[in-house]
């Protein structure tokens, strides 16, 4: 079961403002978040919450500076924001600016399971069988970097501690000297099992214990509808992974997700499960029981466990090598068919 830790925010995001003196005027959580990305591609400089809240108040939207503190650092974990100095204050990020461009800002801010079922929903074709849309993330590296990141990335999927073992590679367009790494999201799973009349919910998102090469159980759990940024984001950029060490060990913490389904679907899912490992596609780890726990996380009646590797495993062992990455989780939809096998790539890529 998930431990009970003091408040780390790293690890709890706030979905909530607890400020005493707001909850009389409080507007949505989103709201407030746009607001302030908005105030800062205005102000065209690194600027403080005290100065935000203050261009808020102005703009017909009263939030203390606190209020606005707590949320720059909620964005800054999800990368649309970033702080230069602690006297100069915050600047938007070029995610942060492309976001806000696009409009997007409000769907990528809001509860990451609404952003998970948009995205199932938005799945095309069978995937599990090796054609359609399959839903990924994104992280960016120097092109300078990919060889070594490759080499780095090659127990992880040796190990199978990745959502499948394939993965796509494109340079920055733009030439900046980029290359943007997309792996296979374990929200995958829920779509094509979807496909298989099999309704999926994910409930949390956490650090996987292993020991022995085997899981063991959950180190940190947090809930899909709690909280605005995906889980598996937030532990590799609190450098709380552990995948380096379970790639070649066998004993670290990697990050997965915890799932339900009906419990009488089970045959079905045993045939999709298997159909993914032929694709390319595995990534589940673990079937519990009919109403029974899995590794110490209750299930409720009437619906079996399900456990699911991270797809960003080989980003967060990425991260642990030392290597600058920028991290993107459900990213968005790509073709089964642009994704190829990680060992292919591996050998196909000039060292």
């Amino acid at each position: 079961m998930a431990q009970d830790p003091a408040w780390n925010p790293a690890v709890h995001p706030i979905t909530s403002f607890e400020t005493a003196g707001d909850s009389a005027m409080r507007k949505p959580q989103v709201e407030l978040d746009r607001a302030i990305l908005t105030a800062l591609a205005e102000a065209r400089r690194p600027t403080g919450a005290t100065h935000l809240a203050d261009a808020l108040a102005i703009a017909g939207i009263p939030y203390s500076s606190r209020a606005v503190r707590l949320r720059l650092a909620a964005l800054d974990r999800s990368g649309l924001t970033r702080l230069v100095t602690r006297r100069a204050g915050r600047e938007l990020t070029e995610r942060g600016r492309d976001e806000l461009s696009r409009g997007d800002a409000i769907g990528k801010l809001g509860s990451v399971a609404a952003r998970i079922d948009t995205l199932v929903c938005q799945m095309s074709g069978e995937a599990g069988l090796g054609t359609g849309t399959i839903v990924t993330n994104r992280a960016r590296i120097p092109g300078a970097r990919v060889a070594r990141a490759l080499e780095d990335m090659k127990a992880v999927f040796a190990r199978r501690l990745s959502m499948g073992q394939l993965l796509s590679l494109q340079a920055d367009a733009r030439g900046a000297g980029e290359v943007t790494i997309a792996t296979v999201c374990s929200i995958t799973v829920n779509g094509i099992l979807m496909r298989q009349g099999v309704p999926v919910t994910s409930r949390f998102g956490g650090l996987l214990e292993y020991r022995d090469g085997r899981p063991l159980r959950f180190a940190e759990l947090i809930e899909y509808e709690g909280t605005t940024l995906d889980p598996l984001e937030i532990f590799i950029q609190a450098g709380m992974t552990r995948v380096r060490d379970c790639a070649r060990t066998g004993a670290g913490l990697i990050g997965a997700s915890f799932r339900e389904f009906p419990a009488n679907a089970g045959d079905r899912v045993d045939r999709a499960r298997v159909a993914m490992e032929r694709a390319g596609l595995g990534g589940i780890l673990l079937i519990g029981r009919p109403g029974q726990p899995l590794l110490g996380v209750p299930v409720a009646s009437g619906r079996t466990g399900m456990i699911v590797a991270a797809g960003l495993n080989p980003i967060a062992a990425l991260r642990e090598g030392g290597h600058e990455v920028v991290v993107q989780s459900l990213a968005g939809l790509a073709d089964y068919a642009s994704l190829s096998a990680f060992e292919l790539l591996r050998n196909r890529w000039p060292r």
